[in-house]
């Protein structure tokens, strides 16, 4: 999702360190999904959390109606950047673009400079590239060392994220037919259900993984359009061994409906730029 220098380009370039990739940009979250259905690529790389600004719940619907299987992730240590055209200081700034996300991680760095406006953009590469071709003066960006390299913008500032220790989980996804062989067995797998309005549904659920050995790493509801006040789960499951995992959810089946489980794959490395 992006334009090029984006944290989801960084990323890319990480999961597939041996492949020789080319990378295909969108508009957006919902672009690019739109563009994995007409077979523009074959993976398609969307952030899904982060460790100071929280889940991206929008994400989890579209990952679910995408028909895409999670094949992958990886956690990358996201350190933000004020940057801008070059020959410019703070002092010189009205207005700093960002996504909402990167300008959340960073907001406390900006209380020192209250002349300073923040406003959010389509994606941290974006508002470089937008600096960067129309020579803007007293406007500055947020984003990663890569972009400001690629759009020759210059560092005011760097690791102005407010948590260091500020990390993005991104997922990586493909059709079944793309679906890599992976030569270690996988541990984790993302799935989502429904559940009745009985009191204790949801202990009983977490039990029976508990029972098999599985641990839940994350769990995340949302509302079910067209059904008030009933949820989908979303839940990360982790697990040491695969016949206790699908034992699991044959124990689970009876207490849960719609289960879809949109991925199996290898537990994600954290990776320290």
């Amino acid at each position: 999702m992006g334009g090029y220098g984006t944290f989801h380009e960084i990323a890319a370039h990480h999961y597939f360190r041996d492949v020789d990739v080319e990378i295909v940009t969108s508009e957006s979250f919902d672009d690019m999904f739109r563009l994995m259905k007409k077979g523009v690529a074959r993976y398609a790389i969307s952030a899904i959390e982060n460790s100071v600004a929280g889940s991206i719940l929008p994400n989890y619907q579209l990952i679910h109606d995408s028909g895409l299987q999670i094949a992958g992730e990886i956690y990358l240590r996201v350190c933000q950047n004020l940057v801008t055209f070059p020959g410019q200081t703070i002092n010189d700034l009205r207005e700093v673009y960002s996504h909402p996300m990167a300008i959340l991680q960073s907001k406390p760095f900006f209380d020192r400079y209250p002349h300073i406006k923040l406003i959010d953009g389509r994606d941290t590469a974006s508002c470089m590239r937008n600096i960067s071709v129309n020579g803007l003066k007293g406007v500055g960006a947020i984003g990663s060392r890569l972009a400001a390299e690629k759009y020759n913008l210059e560092i005011l500032s760097a690791s102005i994220e407010t948590n260091k220790k500020n990390y993005t989980r991104f997922l990586i996804m493909t059709y079944p037919e793309y679906f890599p062989s992976h030569s270690e067995t996988p541990d984790k797998s993302s799935i989502s259900f429904a559940l009745s309005h009985e009191i204790g549904s949801l202990a009983k659920v977490l039990s029976i993984f508990s029972y098999f050995n599985i641990n839940l790493s994350k769990i995340q509801s949302l509302p079910i359009i067209g059904k008030e006040w009933e949820y989908l789960f979303y839940v990360d499951l982790e697990f040491s061994d695969m016949e206790m995992y699908r034992q699991s959810l044959i124990s689970v089946a009876p207490f849960i409906s719609d289960l879809c489980q949109m991925g199996i794959y290898r537990k994600g490395k954290v990776i320290i730029e």
